[in-house]
């Protein structure tokens, strides 16, 4: 089966349309989804939707944009140790469009990662424009995913050496990402997932839709070709993969 490692099933996209969502997507075979939190408000939704899909799981986390906030009002034992969390994101640095004070950003970061670490959780991390304190701060004691990556190789390369992986979303796919397909040629594929980031950055052949978890299958596609694999035999390595990075993933 595919897997959509970051999906927004939060998000008002889906509204009160979600099993159409999830169905469109098992249709084409992407049998698991794994939900993200990024406001704060939406913790305790990703669990529920976890709870209520037995092919989703959930990771909790607060984005940058919401820095202030105290992450342990939301990120609670009861949430961390919930057998369907697999995973503390999104989480990270962005100086491109957040307008939350740097430093602030940072605190809520560093309060989050030490969350993960607490309950031996891997991270979901958002970074834009911030290259250079997502570095200094992701030390090694935690893994992870670098999320949606569309960073430079300089940073791939000291992420790799930590432990991490590296999520492609739809991003890889379009005309002007050139770049960013060569960073993820460098990478080995064993350590590559695939995601949508719906409903953000449909990939083609759908530009200009709300991106929905089928699409991921559009994203695989692009990847077998950049690695030189059939696109069943990338299937079958980026399930390994995501077992890897979240091993509380099960389904039956």
């Amino acid at each position: 089966m595919f897997i959509d490692t970051h999906c927004h099933l939060t998000d008002t996209y889906v509204a009160d349309d979600i099993d159409a969502v999830i169905a469109r997507a098992s249709d084409v075979g992407v049998g698991m989804i794994i939900c993200p939190s990024a406001n704060p408000n939406d913790v305790a939704a990703a669990v529920k939707i976890a709870e209520t899909h037995p092919n989703i799981f959930a990771t909790t986390g607060i984005h940058p944009e919401y820095a202030g906030v105290d992450a342990s009002e939301y990120l609670t034992e009861q949430i961390l140790t919930h057998p369907r969390v697999v995973g503390v994101g999104e989480i990270g640095l962005d100086y491109h469009e957040c307008t939350a004070p740097r430093t602030a950003q940072i605190k809520l970061f560093e309060q989050q990662l030490e969350l993960a670490r607490k309950y031996a959780l891997p991270v979901a991390i958002h970074t834009r424009e911030a290259e250079t304190d997502t570095a200094a701060i992701l030390t090694g004691d935690v893994r992870g995913v670098m999320h949606c990556f569309t960073s430079s190789w300089d940073l791939a390369k000291k992420m790799l050496d930590r432990g991490f992986y590296f999520s492609a979303s739809g991003i890889l796919t379009f005309k002007n990402a050139a770049e960013i397909r060569e960073t993820f040629a460098k990478i080995p594929i064993d350590r590559i997932v695939i995601e949508t980031d719906s409903p953000y950055c449909a990939p083609v052949p759908h530009r200009g839709k709300t991106c929905e978890p089928a699409f991921v299958v559009d994203t695989a596609r692009v990847m077998a070709e950049i690695h030189g694999l059939q696109l069943a035999d990338l299937e079958s390595i980026l399930y390994q993969n995501t077992m890897n990075l979240y091993p509380k993933c099960h389904v039956k």
